[in-house]
């Protein structure tokens, strides 16, 4: 079980450069940002750039991994983003994970002064994005007249750093963005079952999370992909699970997830005041003393 942690966008650079250090001097095996232009509760307070504030952390950082979680294409195209890409994997020596998603019907959707897609549409336009962006990465020069993305003699020269090229977390429910994860996807995210009641317990989310996999798995089987190819990131903090009370707390939620097929577990950095509201000295007991506990699962 690696233990990874996502930074929200939300630091001025004065602060956010010693957060960025704190989680790779913690030992942490990666730090995300979510790739959003506002988010929820967020939307009228401080938020940055996710491609600048990791090109940022490129420089301050020396081991922690980087990425996105998740990039959608509710305000992205796969050229420019494929640019970012690889510009991101050069600045960080090959530490980069892009994360992708389908995206909401949330302010991303809405900010450009469009009217919000569907979830088809959406569905429809991951899958598009997905493969042009895998192309621009592993071919130097791409011409695509297609689905919902164009490209013209595009060059992405000289590629990443990782070959052959920058790994892809895909988060999916549906059959068909598993099947996207199984044809793309070096891992896939979720954030629980998005079916639980209200009243839910930790042990309803490990069964629901269980049941992605076992779908994931058999999306796998499908297109002739060994599962265990495939890493499985749980993101914390959408479920009844409260892996931050303590380090046994955690303990328990990672070894409950790692029984439900979970090989990384997220942690949100805490934010005073949200609904990130955790403990800082308790956050760092639980990377510290809780992630070489797990790290056998």
């Amino acid at each position: 079980m690696r233990v990874s942690t996502v930074i929200l966008p939300i630091y001025p650079w004065r602060e956010g450069r010693e957060v960025w250090r704190s989680a790779d001097d913690l030992g942490l095996h990666a730090g995300y940002t979510y790739d959003h232009l506002s988010w929820r509760s967020f939307r009228d307070g401080p938020w940055f750039g996710a491609v600048p504030t990791l090109a940022a952390a490129a420089g301050v950082t020396e081991r922690l991994r980087l990425g996105t979680l998740v990039t959608s294409p509710n305000f992205r195209e796969p050229v420019t983003f494929a640019k970012d890409v690889m510009t991101l994997d050069d600045l960080s020596g090959g530490r980069l994970t892009v994360g992708l998603g389908a995206g909401t019907a949330g302010f991303d959707a809405t900010v450009l002064g469009g009217q919000p897609w569907g979830p088809g549409e959406r569905a429809d336009r991951l899958r598009d994005f997905t493969a042009l962006l895998d192309r621009l990465l592993t071919e130097p020069a791409v011409t695509h007249d297609e689905g919902h993305y164009r490209a013209h003699e595009a060059r992405t020269i000289p590629g990443p750093v990782q070959s052959p090229r920058v790994p892809f977390a895909i988060a999916a429910n549906g059959t068909r963005g598993l099947r996207l994860t199984a044809r793309y996807g070096q891992a896939w995210v979720t954030t629980g079952d998005g079916e639980l009641r209200d009243g839910a317990t930790p042990s309803d989310a490990r069964a629901g999370v269980r049941a992605q996999v076992e779908r994931l798995e058999a999306a796998c089987v499908e297109a002739g992909r060994d599962p265990g190819t495939v890493e499985r990131v749980l993101l914390t903090g959408f479920t009844p699970d409260r892996p931050l009370d303590s380090v046994d707390a955690f303990v328990e939620t990672a070894t409950g997830y790692a029984e439900a097929g979970i090989t990384e577990i997220v942690l949100h950095w805490p934010i005073p005041g949200t609904q990130f509201e955790a403990d800082q000295a308790v956050f760092e007991r639980v990377v510290a003393e809780g992630a070489p506990r797990v790290a056998d699962l």
